[in-house]
C-alpha cells in the first residue's frame, strides 16, 4: 500500500487563493460560493475556513495579495509618470482580475473601507508628485493628488471601460491602447 502523499499547507493554501481570485472576479463578495471554490482548488470548505476563517476573509486574503502584487510590480517614476502608467496599463492587461476586483471592493465595502498598504503606497505617491512639482520637474496646473488620480484612472481606462464603449474600440490593438494611455499622460504634464 501506498503511504499517502503528505500535505502541502502553502500549495493548498495558494491553490484556494487562485480559485477565490478567479470566483471573487466573477461573481463578488456576495456572489462567490465557498464549496464553488473549494471544488475548483480541489480542496474542501473546511480548509477555507481553516486558512482564511471566512469567505469575507478571503476575500481579504486576495484582494491584500493582488495590491502587494500590484505595487511590487509598478513602482512610480515621479520624473516619468507617462511611463508609469504605460506599465500600470501593462500589468492590468496581463492581469485582468485585478480591475474586476477593484471595482467589487468598491461596491461591496464601500468608501469606509481602506487599505492600509494602499493608502501608504497613495501617500508616497502624492509625496514624490509634490517633489517633483516643488522642484519644477512637474507642473502644478494639477494638485499631487488630482495627478495622481489622472493617471491612475488613464492607466486604467481600457480595462475599466463599459462594454458599449469596448465594442467601439474593438479595433484598436494593444500597442495603440499603451500609446494611447502613455500619450495622454504625457500631455497631463506638459508644461
Amino acid at each position: 500500500m501506498t503511504p499517502p502523499m503528505p500535505r502541502d499547507a502553502e500549495a493548498t493554501r495558494s491553490r484556494l487563493l487562485l480559485a477565490a481570485r478567479d470566483e471573487f472576479a466573477a461573481v463578488g463578495i456576495a456572489g462567490a460560493r465557498v464549496d464553488r471554490i473549494a471544488a475548483v482548488a480541489s480542496s474542501n470548505k473546511a480548509q477555507i475556513y481553516h486558512y482564511f476563517g471566512s469567505k469575507e476573509l478571503l476575500f481579504d486574503a486576495v484582494f491584500d495579495d493582488m495590491v502587494a502584487a500590484t505595487l511590487d510590480e509598478v513602482q512610480i517614476d515621479a520624473d516619468d509618470l507617462p511611463e508609469y502608467a504605460g506599465r500600470l496599463h501593462d500589468s492590468y492587461l496581463r492581469r485582468p482580475w485585478v480591475q474586476r476586483l477593484a471595482t467589487w471592493y468598491r461596491l461591496e465595502r464601500g468608501e469606509d473601507s481602506v487599505i492600509e498598504a494602499v493608502a501608504r503606497s497613495n501617500a508616497g505617491k502624492v509625496a514624490a508628485i509634490e517633489g517633483a512639482q516643488r522642484d519644477g520637474r512637474l507642473p502644478t496646473r494639477f494638485t499631487a493628488t488630482e495627478l495622481l488620480g489622472l493617471v491612475i484612472h488613464t492607466a486604467a481606462f481600457w480595462s475599466g471601460s463599459t462594454p458599449e464603449y469596448g465594442a467601439l474600440m474593438r479595433d484598436v490593438d494593444v500597442e495603440r491602447r499603451r500609446t494611447v494611455v502613455v500619450e495622454a499622460v504625457a500631455a497631463l504634464v506638459r508644461d
